[in-house]
């Protein structure tokens, strides 16, 4: 049975919203919104918390587009000191972004951190569903390069993942233990509300056909809404929508975030008579400075359901060409496979001189006294406003897991997606990638199996962490880049050059 969002207002819960919408936007200078003044004090903000140095080191940027890569990396390494460090960068990061964003509305605009509760008075906002048709599937099915992995043959699939250096051993481990729980699939007990519902690695897809109860937020836009009809009604569960006065279904996270909130809050399971609890999944983007506003515009809006609904749970999904945090054990892996090269390392040289350290440089060089080291895999053409929107998610996570909230922020391998084939030198090196150990997916693959490893997460007790950054250490899935004997940024440029012939 299905609801389409014409008939939807007939089955709504509730009416339209009427208040003004009031969104989340950069402060106006003259006729423009300028980003980079703002992002650049919330990175320096971040990074006094830690040490004054780097923070003058990043107000006195000159070239922000080129200098931001090595100077988050530089912060990322200073979080790794201990965990009060990290949580102190987190907050302090978080807050000045909340100070230099605005909530603009009719009445004007004011910063994030002043909006009160009357700014979020807002009336409800109608419901739209879509109910599956199929039944739901059984087992952990992955499709992989033309094939569809379940069981054993998956299990396998994971093993030859680990030795060749492509995800963590603690993934495989938890993808297995969803192959032998296949009932954790259908999040029983559980609504997953998805921002960014249409996207392409959003899990709608595959929770809808394990029978889930699914809650979609995208922006109301025809062919996005025909994409998550469809794979509601191919599905097996329960896909509920906003709608609005007009039946027209989906929502603007950043341009009426007040809405967006009253409506998940209206759905949040403590209220439910099934007594379900949400989880709330980050999987919005946008280009530029707009992907800043949604991550701030979702903060919000998550601090508001924790506050309300403290059983809730975060999910988010972090790419792997970030700066990272990793233990010992990969930065071992990393010198043991540069100590491994064969006559590549006599082939190498000669252009490891010519780059004067730029070109096929050993992986870890610096290395902290606990024996981790960061995986400095930012890559500037992603641009400033994507790390500072992903940096910004982090912070979130951390600070909600250290006040006991269950957070699943999970690693993702690279993936063949259209935000990376678009970008032609990116998607260079990512058909390069290859001849240096490194796997890049496909979209459909990383789609299941990232969904699948929050099913696990939401099932299975991680325990305590040893320090925050292992946040994203564990169970993650980054293609081979962490592990690597190189450097990736002195390789993935020569993996363009390969991959230029290839496209």
């Amino acid at each position: 049975m299905s609801e389409t969002a014409a008939t939807a207002r007939a089955h709504g819960t509730n009416a339209a919203a009427t208040t003004p919408p009031a969104g989340v936007e950069f402060a106006r200078a003259g006729d423009s919104r300028p980003t980079t003044g703002p992002m650049r004090s919330v990175l320096a903000a971040a990074a006094g918390a830690a040490s004054d140095d780097l923070a003058a080191r990043v107000e006195r940027s000159r070239d922000w587009r080129t200098d931001y890569a090595p100077l988050m990396a530089e912060l990322t390494s200073l979080s790794a000191r201990d965990a009060d460090t990290a949580w102190a960068i987190a907050e302090a990061g978080t807050a000045q972004a909340r100070r230099r964003l605005v909530w603009e509305s009719a009445a004007g605009a004011v910063p994030l951190d002043e909006v009160g509760d009357a700014d979020w008075s807002v009336s409800a906002v109608a419901t739209g569903q879509v109910l599956g048709t199929a039944t739901p599937e059984p087992t952990l099915r992955v499709p992989y390069r033309g094939d569809v992995l379940e069981g054993e043959a998956l299990v396998a699939q994971l093993d030859r993942w680990v030795t060749a250096a492509v995800v963590e051993p603690s993934f495989a481990r938890a993808i297995t233990r969803v192959v032998e729980h296949p009932e954790w699939l259908a999040l029983p007990g559980r609504t997953i509300a998805m921002m960014g519902a249409g996207g392409e690695l959003s899990p709608l897809e595959p929770f809808a056909r394990w029978g889930a109860d699914i809650l979609a937020v995208d922006l109301p836009v025809e062919p996005v809404w025909d994409r998550i009809v469809r794979m509601a009604e191919q599905g097996a569960g329960r896909v509920r929508f906003p709608v609005s006065e007009d039946g027209t279904p989906g929502m603007d996270l950043v341009g009426a975030p007040a809405a967006a909130a009253a409506w998940l809050d209206g759905h949040a399971g403590e209220g439910d008579a099934a007594g379900s609890r949400m989880v709330f999944g980050m999987y919005a983007y946008a280009d530029r400075g707009a992907h800043v506003r949604i991550s701030m515009a979702t903060d919000l809006i998550i601090e508001r359901l924790l506050a309300a609904h403290p059983s809730t749970a975060l999910a988010y999904l972090q790419t792997p060409t970030d700066a990272f945090v990793v233990p010992p054990e990969v930065v071992a892996a990393g010198h043991g496979a540069w100590d491994r090269r064969d006559v590549k390392r006599y082939l190498q040289a000669p252009l490891r001189v010519a780059g004067r350290g730029a070109l096929f440089e050993p992986s870890y060089k610096s290395v902290h006294d606990d024996g981790t080291a960061v995986a400095d895999i930012l890559v500037p053409q992603q641009g400033p406003s994507y790390a500072m929107a992903k940096r910004l998610q982090r912070w979130r996570g951390i600070s909600a897991e250290r006040a006991g909230h269950t957070v699943s922020f999970n690693v993702a391998p690279a993936s063949w997606t259209r935000s990376v084939t678009k970008n032609r030198v990116l998607a260079a090196a990512y058909k390069g990638a290859g001849r240096f150990g490194v796997e890049i997916f496909a979209a459909d693959t990383t789609r299941v199996l990232m969904a699948a490893l929050l099913a696990h997460d939401l099932h299975h007790d991680a325990g305590t962490r040893t320090h925050p950054e292992r946040l994203f250490a564990d169970q993650a899935a980054h293609g081979g880049l962490w592990r690597s004997a190189y450097e990736p940024k002195t390789v993935l440029g020569f993996a363009a050059l390969l991959g230029l012939a290839r496209l």
